[in-house]
């Protein structure tokens, strides 16, 4: 069986496997956004917001919403306004866990935090099956057509406008997240407060609101990626963020937790690994093979591919 498959994969023509690069391109692109929020609470905290897959997913559900209301507009107004209104309720979300499950223990013990973010991960699945229900919620395809890169045989590699966009607009707000951290006062007081929270906040820097800010920026982009999700793959459920959270949290720690740079790239290394194993092998070990890649990278480099070993403050 498997010297068969193997024979067959060496007949595949280079259309599939750039077919398969585009895909894995557009699934790194979503796990790239949802893993540079990872990074961002982590750089500035310290510790995992695991309630950000569901944020995720609470996106996803806020942009189908948002989507069926606009859909009597044409459909680049509707999905700047689906946009607009993820952006603004996600990062509201964000604030909202910060406040409640974050701030009220900061002077407890390393794992209360955790625990917390973890119940509010239940929280959301919960409430969102209530509001909601179990069942996957469809969507018609926003946006059709496509181009053909390159036909070999039978097969033509396509990009579609869907994937074309998803790319885009993620790289666009990418190089926005970007600047914002490297550029403004308010990245640089960000920058601050991972440094050293304590002498920030001598300086004069308001960490608690640096801090807010961080949790919102990084929910922003996490309900960014809910809608791109929902464009691209045209269904939801309610449980979907524990998975792409695992996904993203591992491309950020892939790709160095703490790196902006490092949590897309690693989003799109797990995508391609995902993708090409896909294509080229079972779908059932595409888990497996991402999760044995990061084993392996870190085994030779602990602090990911472009984190920085850090001394320990005493």
């Amino acid at each position: 069986m498997l010297s068969s498959r193997l024979h067959d994969l060496t007949r595949l023509p280079l259309a599939y496997a750039l077919q398969q690069l585009i895909n894995g391109l557009t699934l790194g692109m979503v796990y790239g956004l949802i893993a540079v929020g990872y990074s961002l609470v982590y750089g500035i905290v310290g510790m995992i917001n695991f309630a950000h897959g569901d944020v995720f997913m609470v996106g996803s559900f806020l942009a189908l919403i948002a989507l069926l209301a606009f859909g009597g507009f044409p459909v680049p107004l509707a999905l700047a306004l689906a946009l607009l209104v993820t952006l603004a309720l996600c990062g509201l979300l964000g604030f909202a866990i910060e406040r409640v499950a974050y701030r009220p223990l900061n002077r407890s013990h390393r794992l209360a935090p955790l625990i917390s973010a973890i119940g509010v991960s239940i929280v959301l699945q919960n409430a969102m099956q209530l509001l909601q229900g179990a069942r996957m919620k469809p969507i018609a395809p926003v946006i059709g057509g496509g181009m053909n890169l390159l036909t070999q045989g039978s097969f033509a590699a396509r990009l579609s406008y869907a994937q074309l966009a998803i790319i885009g607009v993620t790289l666009l707000v990418l190089a926005g997240a970007s600047l914002l951290i490297r550029r403004t006062d308010l990245g640089r007081a960000m920058r601050a407060v991972e440094q050293d929270r304590m002498m920030a906040a001598l300086l004069g820097i308001d960490t608690g609101r640096t801090i807010s800010l961080a949790f919102v920026l990084g929910a922003a982009l996490a309900g960014i990626a809910g809608l791109m999700f929902l464009v691209y793959y045209g269904v939801i459920d309610f449980f979907m963020g524990f998975e792409a959270g695992i996904k993203a949290f591992t491309a950020a720690v892939l790709g160095g937790i703490g790196s902006i740079e490092g949590a897309v790239l690693g989003g799109l290394l797990i995508g391609l690994i995902e993708t090409f194993w896909s294509g080229y092998g079972s779908a059932a070990y595409k888990d497996a093979a991402a999760f044995s890649v990061l084993i392996l990278v870190l085994m030779f480099r602990p602090q990911g591919l472009l984190g920085q070993k850090t001394a320990e403050k005493v």
